[in-house]
Order: C-alpha cells, then structure tokens, then sequence
C-alpha cells in the first residue's frame, strides 16, 4: 500500500461518509463535519502510514470498551471480571434494555452498554475522576499514547437524560452486578469522553497487537475475541466476514481495528449507519483489509 492509495480512499471515504447520519442524542456530537476522515495504520514494527484529518481530536466513546476490559483483566484478573459481564453476542442495539432483561439482569458482553457500565463500576478509586483517571494514566503509560478527558464533551453527555443507561444501570444494581448507580454512570460517562487522535488510537490498539508479556497474552486473546465477535454490535458477524479483524466503534466516528501481531489501525469519520458504526471507517478498514490481505482468517 503506498501513501497515494491511502489518499485516494479517503477521497472516496468522504463520499461514502455523505450516505450516514451524526447522532443527534449527544448535542456536540451532532455538531460535527460529516465529511471529517483520518486514518492511520501503525504496525508492531514501528513504520507509520496515515491519511486525512489526522491531527484533528476526537472522543473514544465506546471504543474504550476492550480498552477498559483489557486493564480489568491486568488489575483484577478473569473470574473478577466475567463473574458480572458475558461473552455472548447480542441480538439488539448497544443499549437494549430489553436484552438485559431478557437476560435476567447479566450484560451480555463488555462490547454493549450494559456491559461496560459493569465493568466501570470496577475501576479503582472512589469517585468517576478517580476511576477514569486510573485508566487514562494506565493507557498513556503502556502504549505512548496522550489522551485526554475532553471536558466539552462530558458537559454534552451530561446534559442529557440519559433515561435509557440510568434504566439499565438500574436492573444492574438490582441484580447485584454495580452498587452506586451515580458513581458507576459518571465513570461510564467520563471513559467515554477520554479523546485523542488516530495516531493515539493506533498506539493503544497496538496494546491488543504487540508479541509482548504485557499485557497478558490470554488478556489479549479474550480481548480481540470479543472485539471481532461484539465489536461492531449486531453487525458483528458481517463484518467478520468481510473484514475479518478484532474491531471496535463508537458512536464519535471513531474504529479501531487489531492486527494480531502485526499492527493497529485507527479510523475517524462522525457520519454513522443505522448500527451506529462509522461509515467511511468501515469503508477504509474494508479497503486496507482486502487489499493487503489482512484478516485472521486468511
């Protein structure tokens, strides 16, 4: 793949990026340029190639998610962490409060909201700052990378409701899996809101790439698993087949795909499909994909 080719679909990923929506639930989030598109692909090796709004900033939001599994699976070990969240796909949206139901109150994996606020409930520390500071601080340490909490963002999540995860966050507690409903859903809220660039995303998406001791291979291995089983919510099985890496997305635009043992890449682009998953991400990670012939099951 040469840096031409790279420019060319992002060209064409602006285009593509014109058939989505921003998510008007998250004020700030609906504020945002369509047609905004960065990626970067970083290898185990060190060589870089990137393309478009690389230097603009942007929030993980649920991109965080196997991020903050894997520092759970570091800190508190396996039977801490999948004794209150499951490894199961689901068949609804990232906030169905009718899986959780159904599912008698157990989340049915760390990918979807249900999961994730479990998991948040677990973070070390008293108070939501505490709790996402320990993740952030231990995220830049591991992998080089700079995210920050982008505090502008936070203010826009919090002016919402946020009717449909205090109504899960509430048959959690009820089933035993969180205690503090307030404290749980501000550290939920702030994780989400921890922001960077392509070139930040790529560094920790090579946490989940690197041959290295730490993190834990078996970590890593549960980690990407979910990723390419849940990461892209009910769309996951599809994109398993035409992609065919661990990948994760969250509402900003923002996709992280893991190349086992051999890299990272990251996307950005805001416009989403009706999933909820970026559209111009998926179109460069299908492009890269194909045409260096990068999936795990090649």
């Amino acid at each position: 793949m040469t840096q031409a080719q790279l420019d060319a679909w992002v060209t064409q990923a602006r285009i593509y990026a014109s058939t989505g929506h921003l998510p008007n639930y998250i004020p700030l989030l609906a504020q945002a340029t369509p047609q905004w598109v960065a990626v970067q692909v970083k290898t185990t090796a060190g060589s870089i190639v990137s393309a478009g709004d690389r230097d603009r900033s942007f929030a993980l939001m649920s991109v965080v998610k196997p991020l903050l599994l894997l520092f759970l699976l570091e800190q508190l070990g396996w039977e801490a962490v999948f004794t209150h969240v499951g490894i199961t796909p689901s068949e609804q949206s990232f906030h169905s409060l009718m899986q959780l139901n159904a599912d008698r109150g157990f989340p049915r994996n760390p990918m979807i909201n249900s999961g994730a606020i479990t998991l948040a409930s677990r973070l070390p520390g008293k108070t939501g700052g505490d709790r996402c500071e320990a993740l952030r601080q231990w995220l830049n340490a591991q992998s080089g990378s700079q995210l920050m909490l982008d505090e502008s963002m936070l203010a826009s999540v919090r002016s919402l409701g946020n009717e449909a995860n205090r109504a899960i966050a509430g048959v959690l507690r009820q089933a035993g899996h969180i205690d503090d409903i307030e404290t749980t859903l501000d550290t939920y809220n702030q994780i989400c809101c921890l922001s960077g660039t392509v070139a930040d995303l790529a560094n920790v998406g090579l946490l989940l790439a690197q041959p290295h001791t730490y993190p834990s291979l078996a970590h890593r291995r549960a980690v990407n698993a979910l990723m390419l089983t849940c990461g892209l919510y009910e769309a996951s099985a599809r994109f398993s087949v035409r992609i065919g890496l661990p990948t994760k997305s969250g509402v900003s635009g923002a996709l992280l795909a893991v190349v086992p043992r051999q890299g990272a890449i990251a996307c950005y682009s805001p416009a989403l499909d009706t999933t909820g998953n970026s559209v111009a991400g998926l179109f460069l990670l299908e492009q890269l994909t194909q045409t260096l012939n990068l999936s795990v099951f090649s």
